[in-house]
């Protein structure tokens, strides 16, 4: 892996990939002209980087089952930590970062580090046209999320940020820990974050820096609102994780007031708005039933 310094610090990227298609092998060997670079693939069928057509430089770890978006980052953060990084900036396949983003999101890591603030992680508001542009930052409040505008240039203090975008201050990772394999995806990035906050670190939002980023498949539109697209098995794991997630005793009331009041509305919404309806319903009541019970990891479907 080759190097992108930013005063002593150098930045890497960590890409995960399942079922890549073309466009996503592009914006990979993009991101290894930019530094250190790792694609973790979570693809079923294990395929050799070079018949990919990924760039040479690129670290490429083949996992040949779907092992989940929590251990992938995983893989892909402690290759960067062994390569000597000290920053590294999390992406999906499906992420395409600005030239600008790359270089800017290290140096406000930087800068707040050099202010002797403790931070975690840094990332952009993300961009979504099909949802209405660039969304709020987000933090917990009782019984309802609090949206933070965009606005400004200094970093702001959020909750928690979505994966894509983060640059997460490897320093703090020990402290923090891994994100949480149990959860396989969904909550992992915000359960992370609550982690953070709790030893004390900064989740920093940066107000002036934009990633475009589409969060699930096509919206659909319920009263005139526009809900993120997930198959089935998707909301089997957003379901199950909320659950769980509020069965543990470090997460916070306020988050779990605001989930509370989210999952009746989610079940309807995907239940009888999303096709396969009956498929959307069976899995979304799968997956509280296995929050409650403790079920956790990659759904077994034998």
């Amino acid at each position: 892996m080759n190097s992108s310094v930013v005063g002593d610090a150098t930045t890497g990227t960590v890409v995960v990939f399942y079922r890549p298609d073309a466009g996503c092998i592009a914006r990979a060997n993009r991101l290894a002209s930019f530094g250190p670079c790792v694609v973790v693939d979570n693809t079923e069928k294990v395929c050799d980087a070079a018949a990919l057509g990924l760039d040479p430089r690129i670290h490429f770890l083949a996992n040949g089952a779907n092992l989940g978006i929590a251990t992938a980052i995983n893989q892909g953060v402690e290759a960067l930590i062994a390569h000597g990084c000290t920053s590294a900036i999390l992406f999906d396949q499906d992420s395409e970062p600005s030239d600008e983003l790359l270089r800017a999101l290290p140096r406000a890591m930087e800068g707040e580090l050099a202010r002797g603030v403790k931070v975690a992680l840094v990332g952009p508001a993300y961009e979504d046209a099909r949802l209405g542009g660039i969304a709020p930052f987000v933090r917990f409040g009782m019984w309802r999320l609090q949206r933070i505008a965009p606005v400004g240039t200094r970093p702001l203090e959020v909750d928690f940020l979505i994966t894509s975008g983060s640059c997460i201050n490897l320093a703090a990772w020990p402290v923090i820990g891994p994100m949480d394999d149990a959860l396989f995806i969904d909550f992992v990035d915000l359960e992370w974050c609550v982690r953070a906050r709790k030893l004390g670190f900064s989740v920093l939002g940066a107000p002036a820096l934009k990633l475009a980023h589409s969060l699930g498949g096509d919206p659909v539109r319920v009263f005139g609102r526009a809900y993120p697209g997930h198959g089935a098995l998707r909301h089997y794991y957003q379901f199950r994780n909320a659950i769980a997630l509020m069965k543990r005793s470090y997460m916070p009331w306020s988050w779990k007031s605001t989930e509370l009041v989210k999952l009746p509305g989610r079940l309807v919404i995907y239940g009888l708005f999303m096709s396969p309806r009956s498929e959307h319903l069976r899995m979304a009541l799968l997956g509280i039933w296995h929050g409650l019970t403790g079920r956790l990891g990659a759904l077994s479907r034998g």
